[in-house]
């Protein structure tokens, strides 16, 4: 039985870690784009996180001018929560 030194060992990728075959395939020395952190990327997580919380508060609004708070607490301390959190 021959067995053929160019094919790939099928448990080799199992137990490559995935950075590792990410560096390897895109060539990149030492420092990855995903560790560097990318202006735009930041700029985004920054601006859904903005609006989120805005959404979060214009519910907490509605609710209390429509005096809905008192009826459905659950939803209201969850937005309270998802609010204060950020």
């Amino acid at each position: 039985m021959s067995t053929d030194k160019g094919a790939e060992d099928p448990t080799e990728l199992m137990t490559t870690n995935s950075f590792e075959l990410f560096r390897q395939t895109t060539g990149s020395s030492t420092t990855s784009s995903l560790l560097r952190g990318d202006f735009s990327y930041e700029c985004a997580v920054v601006v859904i996180t903005f609006v989120g919380m805005l959404a979060n508060g214009v519910v907490l609004y509605a609710m209390v001018v429509a005096k809905e708070h008192k009826k459905h607490v659950l939803i209201f301390n969850q937005n309270l929560l998802d609010v204060t959190d950020a």
